[in-house]
């Protein structure tokens, strides 16, 4: 290659660069799908891994409270597991519709289904925050705590489920905002959430203790949804909600809850099935083996945000372009982001499975637990590849709005096969906790093979919403 054509290429890299990130919705439906791809999933790529980082560092500072403070945050995480599962199913619904009014070319329709989801997302924040904040004691102990552990993390828990509103809005606006192809707002309200976590985060720990972590993140996330709200009903963009926007339609809340309830009860089901999964590490090994399972998941959060942010891009894609009534376009835009995210995540297994320790070590000093902190990140990374592949496949039916196959999958290989065989490998076989680290990539690329063999059948273009 010529000297002129790198710097063409050096040059038009950037400015795809630029342009993904400048916030502006984009017309998916035409053009090169490479680039689509490449639009998208930038922001949502940046979006998702500055939240992975926050988690990382997150446990990082708690790590230095000791084992019970660990415990605790993954405990309470575990639990609040189930509220994200309610927003992202929100926001999948919302990413679907708005998508699929955008490939229409009917922004004021897409901005109507926005705030009838907002409306949704309301009624369900209250009937889930307030219970949680009444029994977080009685959580943490459901969930096998020990009594120490409850002592010292209720105000933790308490606090964290109090603050669920942010979580509700931060992930349905960005769903909407993801749906109207400006991925890059959705990344900046994140990355505004994050940063502040991050600054306040080991201010708040220092004078406040475990409770200060939970403060700090409150306080970032409700941050970052003031600056969506601002956008979203100030902005300048094709998507603005205007108050008229919320004037109750039965027919489209009714289309929204028709997408959203199973994609929410998919998340449920799957973040239900690591609630088990935590129990039972946390009964078979202890606190300890607790304590290393948890940070190893930290880890593995890091690196399947990213490749969710890029998930993300195919059912954005795949809902625009079935608008657009370009089914075949959908389809390739899905095959090329599959190959893409099992390449990185195929880079990100051999990581896991070659230098476990180092990274196990940069959270703890505890040698029991970095042993089982090390055996989890090696077991679990060893399906990466596949978790990439599971992870389209599923977020492409999503983005259709086919959220019911995907719900049938999870429940089938979570609750059907990963559960039993977790509790059968730990229990019956006497392997405690690596029985259960086992059984989480066996059903990760039992759910990649059954989601890849359906979406092939080609239904999901079918799907009207």
């Amino acid at each position: 290659m010529s000297a002129s054509a790198k710097t063409s290429t050096t040059t038009n890299f950037i400015n795809a660069i630029k342009e993904s990130l400048n916030g502006k919705e984009q017309d998916y439906t035409v053009g090169s799908i490479r680039r689509a791809v490449f639009l998208l999933a930038i922001p949502m790529i940046l979006e998702l891994s500055l939240e992975s980082v926050f988690a990382v560092v997150d446990m990082f500072f708690v790590g230095k409270l000791g084992e019970n403070a660990i415990a605790t945050v993954g405990l309470t995480e575990s639990v609040i597991t189930i509220l994200y599962s309610i927003a992202i199913g929100l926001s999948t619904g919302a990413t679907a519709i708005v998508a699929r009014r955008i490939g229409e070319k009917d922004p004021e329709a897409a901005a109507h289904a926005g705030a009838q989801s907002l409306i949704i997302a309301l009624i369900a924040t209250i009937i889930v925050s307030i219970p949680g904040v009444i029994f977080a004691g009685d959580i943490l102990a459901l969930m096998g705590a020990s009594k120490e552990v409850v002592a010292d993390g209720t105000v933790f828990a308490r606090i964290m489920l109090g603050g669920s509103m942010a979580i509700m809005l931060l992930f349905l606006i960005n769903g909407i905002f993801r749906g109207a192809g400006n991925a890059a707002m959705a990344m900046k309200s994140l990355w505004i959430a994050s940063i502040i976590n991050i600054i306040l985060c080991p201010i708040f720990i220092h004078f406040f203790g475990l409770k200060g972590a939970a403060i700090a993140t409150v306080i970032g996330r409700s941050t970052g949804v003031l600056y969506q709200c601002y956008h979203l009903f100030k902005g300048s963009g094709i998507l603005k909600i205007h108050a008229s926007s919320f004037k109750i339609d039965p027919e489209i809340i009714k289309s929204v809850i028709k997408v959203a309830w199973p994609a929410t009860f998919q998340f449920i089901i799957a973040s239900g099935s690591w609630i088990v999964l935590a129990r039972i590490v946390a009964e078979t090994g202890g606190t300890t083996a607790s304590a290393g399972y948890q940070i190893a998941m930290r880890n593995v959060v890091f690196f399947i945000l990213p490749a969710w942010g890029l998930s993300n891009a195919a059912a954005t894609l795949v809902g625009q372009n079935l608008g657009a009534k370009e089914t075949d376009r959908a389809e390739k835009s899905v095959m090329l982001t599959t190959k893409y995210n099992a390449i990185f995540m195929a880079f990100v297994a051999v990581l896991f499975i070659l230098l476990p320790k180092p990274i196990i070590h940069i959270f703890t000093q505890d040698e029991a637990v970095i042993v089982y902190g090390v055996q989890a990140l090696r077991i679990i990374g060893s399906g990466f590849m596949f978790y990439g592949i599971g992870m389209v496949m599923t977020q492409a039916l999503n983005g259709a709005g086919d959220t019911k196959t995907p719900t049938i999958i999870y429940f089938i290989c979570f609750w059907l096969f990963q559960v039993p065989l977790a509790y059968f490998l730990s229990r019956t076989l006497d392997m405690k906790a690596t029985g259960a680290f086992i059984a989480i990539p066996v059903a990760e690329t039992l759910i990649a093979i059954v989601a890849w063999l359906y979406f092939k059948r080609g239904n999901w273009k079918k799907v009207k919403v």
